[in-house]
């Protein structure tokens, strides 16, 4: 199996930076796992890598879809598999950067995938713009709890594709097994980074107000009027501003985006705690550069770059 490397860990825990500096090292190239930095035209809220940072390592998966356009897992499964064969063919290491969980097992692990439908999802999109949001996690609630423990009450997006897919299969959406086992298709190598939560949390403040400083409420309200699609609303920072009522103030706004960011991080430091292959890393460490760096090189044999 081709070797493929991976740094993953909960939003704003110093990811982008940490992954250019082992890349440099080891003669990657980043692939990114995030399921909304792929977005062209979301700047100001998405924390994609600086223009310096992505001079020093080639970057993949960023900026590669219109806002409008639907991507479904399935689909971005496919374009980063394509992606990592292109890497492999020139010979350096793709290196998966990010911390969409869900995004993340799909590319390197044996997934399978439910059908789709048109009809059924609009028929059900139909039912959460007209507020019943909240009637359809019930719905799901009754007919696949486990299915609807994992997914996020207000997470339209997901509770509608686990609808659908109960809806064409006649099966729970949770009996797709392919979720519970932990088999790569590459030979992988995989760290995971944290931070102690306090840290994180302010880090998590500290950004928030500097995407806002950076537009984000104008560029969200921009987007909107040339049409986001299903996905792209569902970003953080985003989804609250586009869901806020005339009477809200800036600092209501920015206290909600806040919340919806530090639940954020815990259901991603949630998702990948359950995957037995990550090796942890302090990123609070001084040293955190060359403990991923040897991780990554014990675990795939990964060279140093001459």
């Amino acid at each position: 199996m081709n070797a493929v490397g991976a740094i993953v860990g909960p939003t704003a825990v110093g990811k982008s930076a940490l992954a250019v500096e082992v890349a440099e090292r080891i003669g990657a190239e980043i692939v990114s796992v995030d399921s909304m930095q792929i977005y062209r035209s979301l700047e100001a809220g998405t924390a994609k890598p600086s223009d310096d940072l992505r001079a020093r390592v080639p970057h993949h998966l960023i900026d590669a879809v219109d806002p409008g356009d639907e991507l479904s897992v399935a689909a971005f499964q496919k374009l980063a598999r394509a992606t990592i064969d292109d890497i492999h063919e020139r010979g350096k290491l793709p290196l998966l950067v990010g911390g969409s969980g869900l995004y993340f097992r799909s590319v390197v692990d044996v997934m399978t995938f439910p059908p789709r439908s048109r009809a059924v999802r609009t028929r059900l999109e139909d039912v959460v713009i007209n507020g019943g949001l909240q009637s359809l996690y019930e719905r799901l609630q009754q007919i696949d709890l486990v299915a609807a423990a994992r997914i996020e009450p207000s997470n339209a997006r997901r509770v509608v594709r686990a609808l659908e897919a109960i809806e064409l299969t006649g099966r729970r959406f949770s009996d797709n097994r392919s979720w519970d086992e932990f088999e790569s298709i590459y030979d992988l190598a995989v760290v995971g980074l944290t931070r102690s939560r306090p840290d994180l949390f302010a880090r998590i403040e500290k950004r928030v107000d500097q995407m806002l400083a950076a537009g984000l409420v104008g560029e969200a309200r921009a987007l909107a009027k040339q049409g986001l699609s299903t996905t792209a609303r569902q970003a953080v920072g985003y989804k609250q501003i586009l869901e806020a009522s005339p009477e809200d103030t800036a600092a209501e706004t920015r206290a909600r985006i806040i919340r919806a960011t530090k639940r954020l991080a815990r259901r991603q430091e949630s998702w990948f705690k359950s995957d037995p292959r990550i090796g942890w890393v302090n990123a609070e460490q001084t040293d955190s550069v060359d403990v991923v760096t040897e991780r990554l090189q014990s675990s795939a044999a990964v060279p140093l770059e001459s």
